[in-house]
């Protein structure tokens, strides 16, 4: 426990020699260098050099992505099913990665396995990377003897899991990026555009209309004070950020009311669903008991409003509650989605019946992003016309009293 905990600290680069005198190196983590030593002997290899891994250098490496767990997850599992030793497959899988950063961290968890570790174990070392819920269906998979089976379902969860992801920050991407540039755009004619049609308008001494007058003395403010809207904007994210961290009462009043926005609030509805489905398929197909799964479930449900109301139906069913009673008592569910829970209870295939109900949700997160993507763009055109099109406006209003100012 207290080697996952200094984890999180410090990541340290090491050269040494193994059992056989061949030349190795890899990534490990631990409080210091001594620590990291001691472990590396554990584990059969002989540290010749061991380096902290600075800051500066860690900015320079291709981050490790949750893509890259993905993928490691199904070449795990594709290897081990074709008969490759697990040892031999971290090894192939480490070497050949794309990303130099995942490779070290591969060839991290097979120097662990060597020194006499289970997967689980291994993989619980990284616990940024490998979550509980990855950590224990690996365990679960190694207990049952059925490691190659367990591999197969994480490869899945973890593809899906990514895959709506994707779809979820490609519906919050767009509108926050026409928000972007409608700002900038509008920041750029503030500052750059209207200040020289500020000064043609004083060489005719013509008198301004109000709309113009409006926009000019706008631009004045934003050139003279330029500097206090970027730092309150700045500012104001930083504040965000550490209001979304530290505050579980704002983030809790922040999901809530992204849940209540048209189109986007009802993908995030969906995708939650879709994502406490397959999370409880997941484990509950691995064997896991359904009380334990459920507090895997909650810490993957994406929203704090899931989160809390999984938490009580966890409680709920460790006294003997339905698992469908607990979620029509939420509120919270699609009738759709209890109906077909409740199925699957009665019939003893609640794994398959969650399964079919993260797929019908996952479909309708793809459609509903494809249709937000649809409505977007008319809308993106809409809104810079309105600003870029009202600032050209108040600009040429003046010109129709440039003749009499003549």
């Amino acid at each position: 426990m207290a080697t996952a905990v200094a984890t999180k600290d410090y990541t340290f680069t090491w050269e040494g020699t193994d059992r056989k005198g061949a030349r190795i190196s890899g990534m490990s983590a631990g409080p210091n260098e001594n620590f990291v030593k001691i472990q590396l002997r554990k584990q059969g290899v002989n540290p010749i050099r061991v380096r902290k891994q600075s800051a500066l250098f860690a900015k320079r490496k291709k981050p490790i992505k949750g893509q890259d767990i993905a993928i490691f997850s199904r070449q795990l599992a594709t290897m081990m099913s074709a008969g490759v030793p697990l040892v031999q497959s971290l090894e192939i899988v480490g070497r050949g990665h794309a990303n130099p950063s995942m490779g070290e961290m591969v060839l991290a968890i097979k120097t662990s396995i060597e020194g006499g570790a289970s997967l689980a174990e291994s993989l619980a070392k990284f616990p940024r990377y490998f979550d509980d819920l990855f950590v224990n269906l690996v365990e679960a998979g190694e207990r049952s003897g059925a490691l190659e089976a367990l591999l197969e379902k994480i490869a899945t969860y973890k593809e899906k899991s990514e895959s709506l992801k994707k779809k979820v920050k490609k519906a919050l991407t767009y509108p926050a990026a026409v928000v972007a540039v409608a700002v900038l755009v509008t920041g750029i004619l503030l500052y750059f555009v209207i200040p020289q049609f500020k000064q043609l308008f004083e060489g005719f001494g013509a008198d301004l209309p109000a709309f113009t007058k409006m926009v000019v003395a706008l631009s004045e403010f934003v050139q003279a004070k330029w500097w206090v809207i970027v730092g309150v904007m700045i500012g104001g994210f930083f504040v965000f950020r550490e209001a979304h961290i530290r505050s579980p009462a704002f983030r809790r009043f922040l999901d809530r009311a992204m849940l209540k926005l048209p189109v986007i609030g009802d993908i995030l509805y969906k995708s939650a669903v879709a994502r406490f489905a397959r999370t409880l398929s997941t484990m509950f197909a691995a064997g896991v008991p359904l009380v334990e799964a459920m507090d895997s479930v909650a810490k993957a449900a994406g929203n704090i409003i899931f989160t809390e109301a999984i938490y009580k139906m966890r409680d709920q069913v460790a006294t003997g509650t339905q698992l469908q009673l607990t979620m029509q008592q939420t509120g919270l569910f699609p009738s759709m989605a209890v109906q077909m829970v409740a199925i699957g209870e009665e019939s003893g295939s609640l794994d398959h019946m969650c399964a079919k109900v993260a797929e019908f949700y996952e479909e309708e997160v793809d459609s509903l992003v494809d249709n937000l993507t649809a409505l977007l763009e008319p809308m993106i055109m809409v809104i810079l016309g309105v600003l870029v099109g009202g600032l050209v406006v108040a600009m040429y209003l003046p010109i129709f009293k440039l003749g009499s100012a003549i």
